[in-house]
């Protein structure tokens, strides 16, 4: 058997690249590796900051005018009474005192509703930002915060203690996550469904048999403040007045950034049936869009008040919910 020593070869001299060697038969290659295996920074997650508002500067310059109009006019009314008869002033007084308790215990529950609101946003967005390349830390001071939002409801407890059991034995953020879904949203969301298709089959029913337009405009209206209230109470906690306001701009806000504000008759075939929408009569039609535009805001209402993005879960689609509109055809 016949022998050949060792020698060295320059790539350079042989016609090959630095980066890349081929094989003789030209079957195998090796290239350089482009990307790191660990990349030091997670990638960033956009995260919407609220900017100044010259129209929310006149609000509270125009609140606080009224304020203080409002507070002299009373002094000078209660001293008015008080030079004129006493017992007048002292009953002014006492009314004035239970407006005002009044008006703190209103603007303590509208507090509570923006905070409440602003803490399920700043869960959502944490959540993403975990999802993205948080740590295990983060994930898991997320779901126990979701579980203290949730103490007080007696239809949790099973899902927490599961959660809580389960945590120590996770140990990627994304199954957390996943984790705190399954048990505390998986409920929520189907009660939040059934609503919305419920809202959108009681809206398409009456404005389908009512004889004004302006019937269907405040019926419709009044149904879809009352499924965002309802949708809200489902996630974190029934609205006031301005806290519903608040959460109607949001939801507006989030349908015109998806683009789901138009439904015509290109979604009614969709969800309805190819070419259902040519038989039905004009006041059917109208009754079927506008059960579909409420539940097109139920979903928005959804995605906003939902403290968790989907992660394990598909996000429901109008189909789903208001698939059962085709029975306004028989």
């Amino acid at each position: 058997m016949s022998s050949k020593t060792p020698r060295a070869v320059r790539l350079e001299s042989a016609g090959l690249a630095s980066e890349e060697i081929v094989a003789r038969d030209q079957s195998v290659a090796v290239l350089p590796e482009t990307e790191p295996l660990d990349p030091a920074e997670p990638v960033p997650v956009a995260v919407t900051r609220r900017r100044f508002s010259w129209g929310g500067l006149f609000v509270a310059g125009l609140t606080g005018f009224l304020g203080l109009s409002f507070a002299v006019w009373a002094e000078r009314t209660i001293a008015g009474l008080m030079a004129q008869n006493p017992a007048l002033g002292y009953a002014a007084l006492a009314f004035a005192a239970v407006a005002l308790l009044a008006l703190c215990i209103m603007l303590g529950g509208i507090a509570r509703d923006i905070l409440r609101e602003r803490k399920v946003e700043g869960l959502r967005l944490r959540a993403t930002a975990a999802l993205a390349g948080g740590t295990l830390a983060e994930a898991k001071a997320l779901a126990a915060e979701l579980t203290g939002l949730y103490a007080r409801r007696a239809d949790t407890a099973k899902g927490r203690a599961a959660l809580e059991d389960a945590l120590p034995q996770l140990f990627a953020p994304r199954d957390v996550l996943a984790l705190a879904e399954r048990h505390l949203m998986s409920s929520r969301d189907a009660q939040a469904q059934a609503l919305i298709a419920q809202a959108a089959r009681r809206v398409s029913l009456v404005t389908a048999v009512s004889p004004r337009a302006l019937i269907d405009i405040v019926f419709v209206l009044v149904a879809c403040a009352r499924l965002l209230r309802a949708i809200a109470a489902v996630y974190a906690g029934r609205p006031g007045t301005l806290g519903l306001l608040r959460l109607a701009r949001q939801v507006l806000g989030h349908l015109v950034v998806t683009g789901g504000v138009a439904a015509g008759d290109a979604v009614i075939q969709q969800v309805v049936g190819q070419g259902l929408a040519a038989r039905l009569s004009a006041k059917l039609g109208e009754g079927v869009l506008n059960g579909l535009l409420t539940a097109r805001i139920g979903l928005a209402a959804l995605a906003v008040c939902r403290p968790l993005p989907f992660i394990e879960a598909r996000p429901p689609s109008l189909s789903e919910v208001v698939g059962d509109l085709t029975a306004l055809r028989q």
